[in-house]
């Protein structure tokens, strides 16, 4: 997806104001911290510890903090309008936007530590002025400049959502940005919820230094496999019930492949559809027994279904291999995420009835999968933009969940 430029003021580095209050009394301090809040202030060297390999370090630590620009209502407002815009128009702009790049420790595929990125876009408001927060997880990418912290451009939901008097925080993921080079785990459930809530935890230290202010609600949301990254790291934050839960007020999943079985099954039926001959043999759970040249064969066609082979950034797909295997147990295990807990906040689900890209079944299955675990306020509302496909219905969702959190959110 192509997105339209637009100008970008770009806000001096406050490393200068930073060293000059390190030097001051205690009361210039005090008032240093309170002009950062009012302005999204913050130092680029905030937490920027280099020496110390990932390793040696936790996850959930900043590493660095960098100030990347100022962006206004206006130009925000103008952005809106673009063809591309995943809002297109449907909300009004509040506040010019401060946006920031940190690095952090996360873990990868393998549960290693590793160095990840993020961006954190914050609201210009007066001065003691607080804001509620929103994790954003960004959509399926393969393409490694379109990471949040790499494209901080007034048309991104980032950029958009801060505007509206959110501080919003978006993990770039493993395998993007700081991550660059390394192999994606996508769709597995642990180190997607970790680069999500470790973010989280480094944006707070750095908030903490900064003095930028929350009001003690955060939010989640995101489309695609950000649907499924934001699930994936409520429950992570659920079930760890530390500090981060108690601030959790709602979420709002888009089009995510919860069910990763279910997903799968789905996209094995299409399969079948689109190739007949091949169809008659393929059995969900029995695709072990097939020969192994038809085993590559269904496993190449399933991978041209969700992962495009023209992209730069390199995708697991040890999903993909389980499933070819009839590893289901497993497969619902450590991939889906919709098991194995019971949201105490409202989750508002959404997806359209006809994508094909992420099937509408594996939203009814998380729905009906958390109800029955006790879950109260889970609901799914139907796309109805369009053809109800996948990309037919992001505008859609955008404005779903900015109107959802709206009536929750509160200090915009």
């Amino acid at each position: 997806m192509v997105l339209t430029p637009f100008p970008l003021r770009i806000r001096r580095s406050a490393r200068p104001a930073a060293r000059a209050a390190q030097r001051a009394t205690a009361a210039v301090a005090a008032s240093l911290v309170l002009l950062l809040s009012a302005c999204g202030g913050g130092d680029d060297n905030d937490g920027n510890d280099g020496d110390n390999p990932p390793s040696a370090r936790h996850p959930g630590e900043l590493v660095a903090a960098q100030a990347i620009n100022q962006i206004s209502a206006a130009d925000i407002n103008a952005a809106l309008t673009a063809p591309d815009s995943k809002v297109q128009g449907q909300v009004t702009p509040l506040y010019a936007v401060n946006s920031y790049r940190l690095t952090y420790i996360t873990t990868d595929k393998d549960g290693v530590t590793t160095t990840a990125s993020g961006l954190v876009s914050v609201p210009v408001k007066p001065v003691g002025a607080r804001s509620p927060i929103i994790s954003y997880q960004h959509a399926t990418t393969f393409h490694e400049n379109q990471a949040p912290s790499n494209k901080v451009e007034a048309v991104e939901p980032p950029l958009v959502l801060a505007s509206l008097g959110y501080i919003v925080v978006a993990a770039d993921y493993v395998g993007f940005g700081a991550a660059k080079g390394q192999v994606h785990p996508y769709l597995i459930a642990a180190p997607t919820a970790n680069a999500v809530v470790n973010m989280l935890q480094a944006t707070d230290t750095w908030r903490a230094r900064s003095g930028v202010a929350d009001n003690g609600q955060m939010f989640l949301a995101g489309y695609s496999e950000g649907g499924y990254a934001t699930m994936a790291a409520h429950r992570a934050i659920q079930l760890a019930n530390g500090a981060l839960a108690t601030r959790v007020k709602a979420a709002v999943p888009g089009a995510g492949p919860y069910d990763v079985v279910e997903t799968l099954d789905a996209q094995l039926d299409r399969v079948g559809k689109l190739f007949p001959p091949l169809g008659a043999v393929l059995n969900p759970g029995h695709l072990s027994q097939l020969p192994e040249s038809v085993r590559i064969e269904v496993r190449n066609l399933l991978m041209k279904q969700m992962v495009p082979d023209d992209g730069d950034v390199a995708y697991q797909t040890l999903f993909l291999d389980r499933y070819i295997a009839d590893e289901r147990e497993t497969l619902a295990r450590e991939h889906s995420v919709h098991l194995g807990w019971a949201p105490t906040v409202p989750v508002y689900l959404f997806h359209g009835r006809l994508d094909l890209t992420v099937p509408y079944s594996a939203s009814t299955s998380a729905l009906n999968t958390l109800r029955a675990a006790g879950a109260r306020d889970v609901t799914l509302t139907d796309c109805t933009t369009g053809n109800l496909g996948h990309l037919d219905c992001v505008p859609e969702y955008f404005h779903f969940a900015v109107t959802r959190l709206g009536r929750i959110a509160t200090d915009l």
